[in-house]
């Protein structure tokens, strides 16, 4: 049966979106086509306001919404599958891979399947959105008013009744927008700049938890810091697998401190095949701090090394992390994250740091202190975004007790929703570390492949974190 559509196209002055329109005019499907004008909207195709003129706009079976600007062109069957997937799901929401051309280069862009975690702001659906009229008109009727997260928050309140599915064929071509530098995208929610948006987001994702019964609120399980006795009162852990460049840097750094309590470093080793062994082993041979592992197995990724420095007898009372190619800021971090866990009592303490080049030359954005973390609503907003900050450290009977998991990308956001969900979360927003992005880091140039890998993995990971927060409500 044929099922009418209304095609929202946005304008922005100039021709590009021509060929888009023409080819979808084409469609039998396609009742209409709606030119969203920049100028009319201010420039802002994702407020509320807009997404309540374009469910006023539209009474067809489906609305297929552009949502950013640029040229794309469709196949031939394009709304066809798309309204297929939307009739076979029920779903509220539709969206498929799609191609990306940059100048004459054309290359694949597969999208990820929606979960019930994919609630972060920047979940990458493309160019396009089928969506089910019905279902925007529902939504949008008692839609807050946000200048930035009208999407966002539509998409939230449609998931809600709606699944969401994604069609896994290349159906369109769109015109690459522009990247950010190396790393810049990541930090977009820190960035100073973007503070207004975030802070609709922020509001727009706490709601979302509250309807589905996910919300946290601030009350914490009380933690006894001196229950266990330890011989060492911290140890830095630091997992590295072929770092010769670095590892030497990172262990001074962490020799440097300054401290009213000792502590010492754990070095595990995944078995690395250059000169890290070697240089560690100097460490070792003038320094009895330094502890140098070798697990027995060697398949081991980031969170199973964790696992192996935790468990390690003199494992002192906390675990503070340094990464292998990074530093601390100067020789009073570890006393600063001691004394926030005594004066908190927290279950964990996070960092604020400085972002680097390989030889310590600021790069954008600076300073990352995550202050979009607060104590009343810290926990819940971890949810949207996609880190934390950094040096994480833990008191070590919760972390042996909770352990990481075995891989080598989320681990640390793992274990840090689960600590939010029962302990209090210290912060630190002054720098107290110093996080270097280099070619050798493994979040370099990502592929689209990897990043939507490493995307997947962690919307799996709110998608277990809400079940477990929405299991604390049902009564024993």
């Amino acid at each position: 049966m044929k099922k009418r559509i209304t095609v929202f196209l946005i304008y922005v002055g100039d021709e590009s979106v021509a060929s888009t329109a023409e080819i979808l005019a084409k469609d039998k499907n396609v009742e209409s086509i709606v030119f969203m004008s920049g100028e009319g909207l201010n420039k802002n195709y994702l407020s509320t306001k807009t997404i309540r003129q374009l469910a006023d706009q539209t009474d067809t079976d489906f609305s297929l919404i552009q949502l950013e600007e640029g040229s794309a062109v469709t196949e031939s069957e394009y709304i066809t599958k798309m309204i297929a997937a939307a009739d076979k799901y029920s779903a509220g929401i539709v969206y498929s891979d799609f191609y990306d051309k940059k100048k004459e280069k054309v290359i694949q862009h597969p999208t990820i399947d929606y979960q019930a975690g994919s609630i972060r702001d920047d979940f990458d659906f493309g160019a396009f959105v089928l969506i089910k009229t019905k279902a925007l008109k529902k939504a949008s009727e008692n839609l807050p008013d946000y200048s930035y997260a009208g999407f966002y928050v539509l998409r939230l309140a449609i998931s809600r009744h709606h699944a969401i599915k994604r069609v896994a064929e290349y159906l369109y071509t769109r015109t690459k927008p522009k990247e950010n530098k190396l790393g810049e995208k990541n930090f977009d929610y820190v960035d100073p700049k973007n503070r207004e948006v975030q802070i609709e987001m922020e509001k727009a994702a706490t709601e979302h938890l509250e309807k589905i019964n996910a919300y946290l609120t601030p009350v914490f399980k009380e933690i006894d810091l001196d229950k266990e006795e330890f011989e060492t009162e911290v140890s830095v852990i630091i997992p590295v697998k072929n770092r010769e460049r670095t590892i030497a840097d990172a262990v001074s750094s962490a020799l440097k401190q300054k401290t009213s309590f000792t502590f010492n470093i754990i070095v595990i080793d995944n078995h690395s095949t250059d000169e890290t062994a070697r240089i560690l082993k100097e460490f070792v041979f003038t320094d009895k701090r330094v502890i140098h592992i070798i697990p027995g197995e060697k398949d081991h990724g980031i969170g199973g090394c964790w696992n192996e420095g935790i468990s390690h007898p003199g494992c002192g009372r906390f675990c503070v992390q340094l990464d292998s190619d990074d530093l601390y800021k100067d020789e009073n971090t570890l006393q600063k994250i001691a004394d926030k866990f005594y004066e908190e009592k927290c279950g964990m303490v996070i960092g604020s740091y400085n972002l680097t080049d390989f030889n310590l030359k600021e790069i954008p954005p600076g300073i990352v202190d995550h202050k979009e973390w607060t104590e009343e609503n810290g926990a819940n907003n971890a949810l949207r975004i996609n880190g934390l900050g950094a040096p994480r450290a833990y008191f070590t009977p919760l972390i042996r007790e909770l352990k990481f998991p075995d891989v080598s990308y989320g681990e640390d956001y793992a274990v840090a929703l689960a600590f939010s969900r029962k302990y209090k979360i210290g912060r630190i927003y002054e720098p107290v570390y110093i996080c270097r992005r280099w070619e050798g880091n493994s979040d370099s140039s990502l592929t689209i492949e990897q990043q939507n890998k490493n995307n997947y993995y962690k919307d799996g990971i709110r998608t277990k974190e809400i079940l477990a927060r929405q299991n604390l409500s049902v009564p024993e």
